[in-house]
């Protein structure tokens, strides 16, 4: 069985935030493997090339996502693509761990749970909105003047946006560990609910 590096299984290195999920004990594995191996940044470099190439190329995107391609040829391509791209032997090791335990599908969400430690590791807070429309320039200004007020001193914030209109309207916010839903989607949702269960 394969790990992300001897050194890794040794003791392992807390990441400032934790992320939760399969996901998330990747990623915290990834960033104890490579901060021990002092290629926290050449790591998080790797994982943003592959993941732009992957959303950009939907025969890869298939590859990677394929429940029936064999786990060894892809875990054997993967190395070999790693070797070439130059990628740190951190990334290699977390590539073949994927392909090995058939967790590839996971790949995009383990680049960001990781993305979501570095940017931890560098003092700022991820935040991510998700709107029904986007926001325009006075709503941002006033949304993130808000969501300043979450942040301690030496922290600053990213913010990254998305529009979903399925939640129909109001806004859903995860910033740190912390999740707050306002949307009317999930208000309809409660009513819905109550009125079920009394009726």
């Amino acid at each position: 069985s394969r790990t992300l590096s001897s050194a890794a299984a040794q003791q392992t290195v807390k990441p400032p935030v934790q992320v939760f999920g399969l996901e998330g004990r990747y990623a915290t594995a990834l960033y104890s493997a490579a901060s021990k191996l002092s290629q926290l940044d050449q790591v998080e470099k790797d994982l943003t090339a592959l993941q732009a190439t992957i959303r950009g190329d939907k025969k890869l995107r298939e590859y990677v996502t394929s429940p029936i391609i064999n786990k060894k040829v892809m875990s054997t391509a993967l190395k070999e693509a790693s070797e070439k791209l130059r990628f740190a032997p951190a990334t290699t090791n977390l590539l073949g761990l994927l392909a090995d335990n058939g967790r590839l599908k996971k790949l995009d969400t383990v680049i960001n749970a990781y993305k979501t430690i570095m940017a931890a590791h560098r003092g700022e807070v991820v935040c991510e909105v998700v709107t029904a429309k986007p926001l325009d320039a006075a709503q941002s200004k006033q949304l993130e003047g808000a969501l300043k007020s979450f942040l301690k001193g030496n922290q600053s914030l990213k913010i990254t946006s998305r529009v979903d209109p399925s939640i129909i309207g109001g806004l859903i916010v995860s910033i740190g560990d912390k999740y707050v839903d306002m949307s009317i989607a999930s208000k309809v949702k409660l009513y819905t609910d109550v009125i079920q269960s009394a009726a």
